[in-house]
C-alpha cells in the first residue's frame, strides 16, 4: 500500500498528516507506530488522518506516535489547519471537529496560526502542582531552573506514578523568566519531552494565571524547546477560563510516499 504523506511541524512539535478524504485509509497500531519511528520509519511525535465531517470543514484523527488514537493535541491542531488551507478546502478560517468536540482555527496575516481550545472549569490544584484538562489531561508544576531540570526523569515519575499509572498523563515543568514563560513537556504516548505541546502550554499559561505568574492580564507569553508560543484567554471567577486561544507557528516541512504492508 502506497500512502501520500505531508510533514508538518509546530514549535519542533512534528506531525505526519494523510489526506483520508476518500477514507481509503484505516491504520492499525503497529502501523503508525512504524511510521512514527524516527529509526525505521518517517519519524514524528504523532500521526493525523485529515478527513470529511458534515456540518464541519474537516475532522481530526490524532495518534500518539505510540500508535493510540489520543485526546487533543493543539499543536497537531493548529498544523492540520495548514495543512487544510493548503489542500484548499479553507482559505483563513475554519471549523473541524476533534476528539474534543468543535474548534475554531485561523491562519493569521504573518501565517502564524491560532486555535481556540476548549473552555476549562475544573483546575485542581495539591501540594505544589496543578492539575487540568486542556482537551488532554496536563500536571503542571512550577521549579527553579527548568532549562536544566531533569524533565525525563521527574516527567516519568509522575506519567506512571499509582494515580496516572493507567491512563497517564502529561507533565508540565515552568519556570517565569523576565518575559515569558518558559515550558518544558513530558508526553504521555510519546513517553519522552517533546520540543513543544500545544495542550501543555496552553495548561501552563492557565496556571501562570492563577499564580500571578503569567506575563499579561488575558494572554501569555510561552517559551518551548522548538520556539515561541502565545496563549489569549478571558477569565471569569477564579478557575474559569474561556476564549483560549494558542497561537504560533505552523510550517511543512516536507512531502513524500512510503509503503506500508
Amino acid at each position: 500500500m502506497q500512502i501520500n504523506f505531508h510533514k508538518y511541524q509546530g514549535t519542533g512539535n512534528d506531525f505526519i498528516i494523510i489526506d483520508n478524504r476518500l477514507g481509503l485509509f484505516s491504520l492499525t497500531k503497529e502501523q503508525v507506530n512504524f511510521l512514527c519511528n524516527r529509526r525505521f520509519g518517517i519519524g514524528a511525535d504523532g500521526l493525523m488522518l485529515l478527513e470529511l465531517e458534515p456540518g464541519a470543514d474537516f475532522k481530526m484523527v490524532y495518534y500518539n506516535s505510540d500508535g493510540n488514537q489520543s485526546s487533543m493535541c493543539g499543536n497537531g491542531g493548529r498544523c492540520i489547519m495548514a495543512f487544510a488551507k493548503h489542500l484548499g478546502m479553507v482559505e483563513n478560517k475554519a471549523k473541524f471537529i476533534a476528539i474534543d468536540g468543535l474548534h475554531e482555527a485561523a491562519i493569521n496575516e504573518d501565517n502564524s496560526v491560532s486555535l481556540k481550545m476548549q473552555d476549562v472549569r475544573d483546575i485542581e490544584s495539591g501540594d505544589g502542582f496543578f492539575y487540568l484538562n486542556t482537551g488532554s489531561p496536563h500536571y503542571v508544576k512550577e521549579v527553579v531552573g527548568v532549562q536544566n531540570y531533569n524533565v525525563v526523569g521527574e516527567g516519568r515519575n509522575i506519567r506512571t506514578s499509582e494515580r496516572f499509572a493507567e491512563e497517564g498523563t502529561n507533565v508540565n515543568f515552568i519556570e517565569k523568566t523576565e518575559n515569558e514563560l518558559f515550558v518544558r513537556t513530558y508526553e504521555r504516548g510519546v513517553e519522552d519531552e517533546t520540543f513543544s505541546c500545544g495542550t501543555g502550554v496552553t495548561a501552563a499559561a492557565l496556571v501562570a494565571a492563577l499564580t500571578g505568574t503569567s506575563t499579561g492580564k488575558n494572554s501569555c507569553l510561552v517559551k518551548t524547546l522548538g520556539g515561541n508560543l502565545e496563549v489569549t484567554f478571558e477569565r471569569v471567577l477564579e478557575r474559569n477560563f474561556y476564549n483560549i486561544w494558542l497561537k504560533g507557528p505552523a510550517v511543512k516541512v516536507f512531502e513524500g510516499q512510503v509503503s506500508l504492508d
